[in-house]
């Protein structure tokens, strides 16, 4: 039951977790990172529910959610670098292609994808009636992700991602935090943080000495996993790994200064983090 429930954590997450508002105008937003172009892809835009979250108490929830409801978001990210269009991530698909083409930018035209993670939120944008909508992109995809998600047949949807994209694909091992690491590509490096899936993983972005960390699913309720990253969510494989990997995150990127970006961040999905009460964290989004 538990992998059913985790299979189809895009379709709940989207249906019946979110109420979802139409904001037009508020679909992408522009960050420059050395010579480096990342450009958030919004496709949703709303109001996760409390019945999500996993060791919020009482008390928590009347001072960060007192009408039981946080800002949410569905996100993936699209970088411009200096010779390379990419992806980091396709969301559910169905504002994809729109907003690649207010870049003007067709599917053709991406050269490769980073996969943080496999749940439908993230990948349904990687197929359109059962066909590639990459030709030409090379998709990168954690070790530990692949062999989670080919692990059973009732994972059909990664299944039908990985076979149309087989010929396409780069298995990689993430790097640890706070230890030697090596790129994965020019200027992007990945990092384990497993435990919302087993194979969880962000990645760095780093030229011209400025950086960015897109972590991925590191939080799903920004209003509550700041101020207390214990606080899991049911859509986390390992809640507890989960709380482990956020914590680690958390205090990386405040310690190093490095500005992040997530797939459920509400827009504009990127800020500052900094040391906030008794354990936790505050989050500045950027302004323009």
């Amino acid at each position: 039951m538990r992998t059913i429930l985790i299979s189809m954590v895009g379709v709940c997450f989207a249906l019946m977790n979110c109420m979802v508002l139409a904001q037009e105008g508020l679909s992408t937003y522009s960050h420059q990172v050395g010579s480096f172009e990342l450009i958030l892809l919004a496709e949703s835009q709303g109001q996760g529910n409390k019945g999500i979250l996993i060791g919020a108490t009482p008390e928590m929830l009347q001072e960060y959610a007192p009408n039981g409801t946080f800002s949410n978001a569905m996100n993936a990210f699209f970088v411009k670098t200096p010779d390379k269009n990419m992806l980091i991530d396709a969301g559910l698909g169905r504002k994809l292609v729109e907003n690649l083409q207010s870049l003007n930018v067709a599917p053709e035209q991406v050269d490769i994808i980073l996969i943080t993670h496999m749940h439908g939120d993230h990948i349904g944008g990687l197929l359109r009636d059962g066909k590639v909508m990459f030709p030409q992109a090379e998709i990168y995809l954690p070790q530990p992700e692949y062999d989670y998600w080919m692990s059973d047949e009732k994972f059909k949807q990664q299944q039908e991602v990985i076979a149309a994209y087989k010929n396409k694909l780069h298995l990689f091992k993430p790097n640890e935090l706070n230890k030697q690491s090596t790129p994965l590509l020019p200027g992007f490096t990945a990092y384990a943080a497993y435990g919302h899936t087993p194979g969880h993983t962000a990645f760095l972005l780093e030229s011209d000495n400025e950086k960015m960390f897109v972590w991925g699913d590191v939080t799903h309720a920004m209003a509550l996993q700041m101020p207390y990253p214990q606080v899991a969510v049911t859509y986390d494989v390992n809640p507890d790994d989960a709380i482990a990997a956020r914590k680690q995150v958390l205090e990386y990127v405040n310690k190093h200064n490095i500005p992040i970006a997530g797939m459920h961040i509400a827009f504009p999905a990127m800020g500052t983090i900094s040391k906030g009460k008794a354990g936790g964290y505050l989050f500045t989004p950027f302004t323009k």
